[in-house]
């Protein structure tokens, strides 16, 4: 399958206008979901099309920053810290049970109370398994999905999941696969991956979201979401057969340099949804690191194009 380039003629079609809108006007909340208080972003006219952004691990909304102000002139965006990330509470895990169906009930809890009921998902890492279960709890709000380096295919596991599939099986056994996991390197190579291009990449990242994980108690909430994580595998079928039967419209772009979830699984994608579009880009896990203007434009271009068809 041959992959789809970002073309100048589709730079031309929508070029990203230098300053189509200011990070001054973004605007930051808190709301109250079943007494936890939930933080997000909110930018762009609130009667335009919703887009939710559904960020990664170990970040938080903040790793959209770069793309808000190239989206919102058009969109209305809505970015959330799940709980335990962020500027979102954390709630010890006697009393928040962190999987990522609660994660996911949350999130839909948060669109709920914002009155926000058509959306189309923005899912980068975590955010696949956040969105995958919204999408399949309530089909009948989705416009549309776009993934960013969001698993959904056992060809997309890189080779250090069979390391956490041991941690899975035997958690006691193996707390050297927790420690790599929410450890230094293991943070700031989620950026880096295999990137040509390491002086790109701003260490601020890295080191903001490692200080994030080593807060009291994010021991226990993140090797819990870690264990929990085995459930996301289990329902890669159910995701995809949900794909294959609904045929969404969707965009899937995906850094090439990431370890961790690897092309292959972006090509299966176009399997299941011979329609949609399916972009490998010159980045990393995060792939806004390197390519915020090709994301933002391709987004653009996707949007514009299920608005026309919806």
């Amino acid at each position: 399958m041959t992959t789809l380039p970002l073309t100048q003629s589709a730079q031309a079609a929508d070029p990203v206008p230098s300053i189509p809108y200011t990070s001054e006007s973004t605007s930051y909340h808190w709301s109250s979901v079943d007494g936890v208080k939930i933080f997000y972003r909110e930018a762009g006219p609130k009667d335009a099309p919703t887009l939710v952004l559904l960020h990664g691990y170990p970040s938080s909304s903040r790793m959209w920053d770069s793309l808000i102000p190239l989206l919102a002139d058009r969109y209305h965006i809505i970015a959330p810290d799940y709980p335990g990330f962020g500027r979102s509470d954390a709630p010890s895990a006697t009393t928040y049970a962190y999987t990522f169906d609660h994660l996911a009930h949350s999130m839909s809890q948060l669109l709920t109370q914002l009155g926000i009921n058509q959306y189309t998902l923005f899912m980068q890492d975590y955010g696949g398994p956040v969105g995958f279960r919204m999408i399949l709890d309530a089909p009948q709000k989705l416009h549309g999905i776009i993934i960013q380096n969001a698993n959904a295919y056992n060809e997309g596991l890189g080779a250090k999941w069979a390391n956490i599939a041991k941690y899975w099986k035997a958690p006691d056994e193996h707390p050297e696969q927790v420690d790599a996991f929410i450890g230094f390197e293991g943070t700031k190579q989620r950026h880096l991956g295999t990137s040509p291009h390491p002086e790109r990449y701003n260490p601020d990242a890295w080191e903001d979201e490692f200080a994030a994980i080593s807060r009291p108690g994010q021991r226990t909430i993140q090797s819990a979401l870690l264990l929990d994580y085995q459930s996301n595998v289990a329902s890669y079928p159910e995701w995809q057969q949900w794909l294959k039967a609904n045929q969404p419209p969707m965009l899937v772009m995906w850094g090439k340099y990431d370890p961790s979830f690897i092309v292959p699984g972006a090509m299966r994608y176009k399997d299941d949804v011979p329609g949609a579009e399916v972009h490998i880009l010159e980045a990393g896990h995060f792939a806004l690191d390197e390519q915020t203007e090709q994301i933002a434009s391709l987004t653009r271009l996707f949007m514009a194009r299920i608005a026309v068809s919806h």
